[in-house]
C-alpha cells in the first residue's frame, strides 16, 4: 500500500546496506507500536537491522532462533530466522536475505512473543 499524507516517511535504504520491508502487516503495527514505546530503542534496532543484521554486537539482545523458529519460509524460500530485543519484552524477529540484501520483518511487538515462552 502506497503512503500517504500523514504517514510516518522510513529512511531509505543506505547505499550497500540492507533494505528492511515489512514480511507481515502485523510486523508493520507491531514496528509502530514500538516506535511509540521506544523511540530511542528502535533506532538502534533499526540502525542494527540495515547495517548488521547477522553480526551481533551484543549476542544477548541480537541472536538467531533456534528449534523449530531458527527458519521461516518467505516468498518460497527458506531463511534464517533472528530475534532483537527491543525493551524487556518488545522483540522484532526478522529473516535477512543475503541473496537480496533485504531484512524481512516478519513480527514486532511490545509484549514477550508466545512462541518462546
Amino acid at each position: 500500500m502506497p503512503a500517504k499524507r500523514g504517514d510516518r516517511v522510513p529512511p531509505p535504504a543506505r547505499p550497500g546496506g540492507w533494505e528492511a520491508r515489512f514480511a507481515t502487516s502485523e510486523a508493520a503495527k507491531g514496528w509502530e507500536e514500538l516506535c511509540r514505546v521506544a523511540r530511542a530503542n528502535m533506532w538502534e534496532a533499526w540502525v542494527v537491522l540495515t547495517e548488521r543484521p547477522t553480526r551481533p554486537e551484543n549476542p544477548a539482545r541480537q541472536h538467531r532462533l533456534r528449534g523449530q523458529l531458527a527458519e521461516r519460509v518467505i516468498g518460497g524460500r527458506s531463511l534464517e530466522q533472528w530475534q532483537y530485543e527491543v525493551t524487556a519484552a518488545g522483540r522484532i524477529w526478522y529473516c535477512p536475505d543475503h541473496e537480496r540484501s533485504i531484512v524481512w520483518l516478519v513480527s514486532a511487538g511490545t509484549a514477550h512473543p508466545k512462541p518462546t515462552e
